[in-house]
């Protein structure tokens, strides 16, 4: 059947996914959202569990932008936009970081910038995804990440999702007045079973010659 008009332009409007979920979808970053973004790091709340919250310009979100472009290049790095699937609005971003292809090791991160979709379950399923892309996509066997002490909802989150706790930086982190943790935490692909991409990357099946 052909798409109407109106059919086609609306699947034009709809964002570019790459992987699915149940409840998140995972599609590579844009340059018309980065008003969002901004939006997204002058939020204090969010950025209490990233890194020192200061405010930031328009022009720098642009030049973050323009930089994690040029960084996916180098392929030592992805960044993704977290969709809900069902809406498909802009609640975050996921990342790999030092993506070491002879090491077959990467670093992790996740931001869930939208409030209304924190402690929902929307960012351990997007680390399951993101985890599902590193081993089954890219062939990589150990990722890792570090988050502190006092973000419990994260550490939940990362052990749902496949991580374990490895070790901890004592009181390296400053916050509220108290000095508290960097825990360290990891997880190997022998440890991970796939929720999607085993399903999709797979070789085509060997047909007879009249098919």
């Amino acid at each position: 059947m052909e798409h109407s008009q109106d059919q086609q332009f609306q699947d034009h409007e709809k964002p570019v996914i790459s992987i699915s979920g149940d409840k998140v979808a995972l599609g590579p970053i844009r340059r018309d959202l980065v008003p969002l973004y901004h939006r997204w790091m002058n939020d204090f709340a969010m950025l209490r569990t990233l890194h020192i919250p200061r405010p930031s310009t328009l022009d720098e979100s642009y030049i973050a932008y323009d930089n994690d472009v040029a960084e996916e290049r180098t392929r030592r790095i992805v960044h993704f936009l977290i969709y809900e699937r069902a809406t498909l609005r802009p609640i975050g971003r996921v990342d790999l970081e030092e993506i070491n292809y002879r090491d077959r090791s990467a670093d992790f991160g996740i931001e869930i910038s939208e409030a209304d979709y924190r402690g929902r379950g929307y960012g351990t399923e997007a680390t399951r995804l993101m985890l599902d892309y590193a081993f089954t996509a890219l062939g990589l066997h150990n990722v890792a990440l570090q988050t502190w002490e006092y973000n419990l909802a994260a550490q939940r989150a990362y052990t749902k999702a496949g991580f374990r706790e490895i070790g901890r930086r004592r009181q390296a982190k400053f916050m509220n007045g108290k000095l508290w943790d960097i825990v360290h935490m990891d997880c190997l692909a022998t440890e991970f079973v796939s929720p999607v991409l085993a399903q999709i990357l797979v070789p085509d099946e060997i047909r007879s010659e009249f098919e």
